[in-house]
């Protein structure tokens, strides 16, 4: 028995495919396991894989397995997983026929089943070339199954893959009416201009004759509008491509940091922000992922939040994250309910980052790296100095130090508060935090001063202060 050998899929580490360049999703399907019906004709043919999430793209058929990991496997263990539980895909372009779904009363009542023709090579290759087998989608989970098949075969009667890597045969179909159109309206214009006649052979005579010019003009520009506009999939395309390009452009721009000057830092990290916020590449939707939206978008939000919680400081603002994701999502908006329910759902999943409500109430996404205890410890050292222990800090001061937003170093500073670590004061001038002095006073005699601590460096600084005064 040969099994057949699927190429695998990398994930990222929230459990996501790694697309291509111009690949983008298009439907999602969970509980669906792919196999290799027993039959006479394809008897050495094997294939059993673990039920999981099945992700139908532009370029593939992506299956995710439930009890997959996304760390990548040992040598070991990638022999024990190659058959089973490994995230693997099919290209479409290896699909040579997609039977129709059978619809029956037996069907009713059982695990619809998707059968279609793969082309395999005698070592169990899946490639254009080769032996046909048979490969049926058994699929068990919840979703619309009937949308997911017609998408399935919309999707690959459009052989999106076989387009050239620059797009130019994607937008041939645009490029080319608009400059049929330009020169129909050229034509017309010239040819009533030099004949003296229009379009329809009419005279171009007098007041009537310029009126009928007009409305031709007028005519052919709005059929060029509607030719222009009626394909929407060819406009979206040239966004994505203007995504991509925007990627390798930061890209080049981080590979290239260490070459340059000090002056022309500042300009680039400008344009690395812009760059960043320019797209997702292909947005999870409720069109495409149904019933799994929530669980989707949750995945590629803690994919996509990682940059900007590295230049955030570790923590970000649950408003700010919003505007960030929804610019970079184009036209695809969510609702602060989605974000809100996806960022819920991380509790689930294992990613790297986590939502975090302070006591105030402001909630924030931050990494699970990031402990409390580190940032107290620098908020301590930056209380304790010889300058802010008479004076104080602000939550400006606490912000430059742990290099995130004023509003979120506050929120840190009131949680050492909690802890005990700081005192606050509030007066006209906003609120300011000085360091927690009641431990180093002793009870038994409160005006008794120790040779060291925390209390005998505030009274020398105040006292210097004082002197400096004078």
């Amino acid at each position: 028995m040969v099994t057949i050998n699927m190429p695998e899929v990398e994930l990222t580490p929230a459990g996501r495919p790694i697309l291509l360049p111009t690949e983008t999703e298009c439907s999602l399907l969970s509980g669906v396991q792919l196999l290799c019906e027993d039959d006479d004709r394809l008897s050495h043919f094997s294939l059993h894989l673990d039920p999981g999430l099945l992700t139908l793209t532009t370029h593939r058929l992506i299956l995710i397995p439930e009890n997959s990991s996304t760390a990548a496997p040992s040598s070991t263990q990638s022999q024990h997983s190659s058959s089973t539980s490994r995230p693997c895909s099919i290209p479409l372009g290896s699909i040579t026929q997609i039977f129709v779904l059978k619809k029956s009363i037996k069907a009713m009542f059982g695990s619809p089943r998707l059968r279609f023709q793969l082309s395999v090579d005698s070592e169990g290759r899946v490639g254009k070339t080769g032996r046909s087998v048979v490969v049926t989608a058994v699929m068990r989970g919840k979703g619309d199954v009937e949308a997911f098949v017609d998408k399935f075969r919309r999707t690959w009667e459009a052989r999106v893959w076989e387009r050239d890597p620059d797009g130019s045969a994607g937008g041939q179909g645009s490029g080319g009416s608009n400059s049929t159109g330009n020169h129909s309206v050229g034509d017309s214009v010239s040819g009533s201009g030099r004949g003296g006649f229009d379009s329809r052979g009419m005279r171009v005579v007098g007041v009537s004759g310029i009126l009928r010019r007009e409305q031709e003009i007028w005519e052919n520009t709005d059929k060029n509008l509607q030719e222009a506009f009626q394909d929407l999939n060819a406009l979206m395309s040239k966004a994505k491509e203007m995504v991509m390009l925007a990627e390798k452009m930061r890209l080049k721009l981080l590979s290239g940091q260490s070459q340059v000057s000090d002056e022309e830092l500042g300009t680039k990290e400008e344009m690395q922000d812009w760059l960043l916020s320019v797209g997702v590449i292909s947005p999870v939707t409720k069109e495409s992922a149904g019933a799994l939206y929530h669980q989707q978008l949750s995945r590629q939000l803690a994919d996509f939040v990682r940059i900007p919680l590295d230049r955030a400081g570790g923590m970000i603002n649950l408003i700010d994250m919003y505007c960030l994701f929804n610019r970079a999502r184009g036209t695809e908006l969510i609702s602060p309910e989605d974000l809100l329910q996806a960022c819920s759902l991380w509790e689930k999943f294992d990613v790297p980052v986590m939502l975090r409500k302070f006591d105030s109430g402001v909630m924030v996404i931050q990494n699970k790296a990031q402990r409390d205890e580190e940032v107290f410890s620098r908020i301590k050292s930056l209380v304790t100095r010889a300058d802010t222990l008479r004076t104080g800090i602000s939550a400006s001061d606490a912000a430059i130090t742990l290099g995130i937003a004023p509003a979120l170093a506050k929120e840190h500073l009131l949680a050492a508060e909690s802890q005990g670590l700081l005192c606050r004061d509030i007066s006209p001038d906003g609120f300011r935090f000085y360091v927690n002095l009641f431990p180093e006073i002793c009870i038994d005699d409160i005006h008794l001063v120790m040779d060291e601590g925390l209390y005998t460096a505030w009274i020398k600084s105040s006292s210097l202060s004082r002197l400096m005064g004078h």
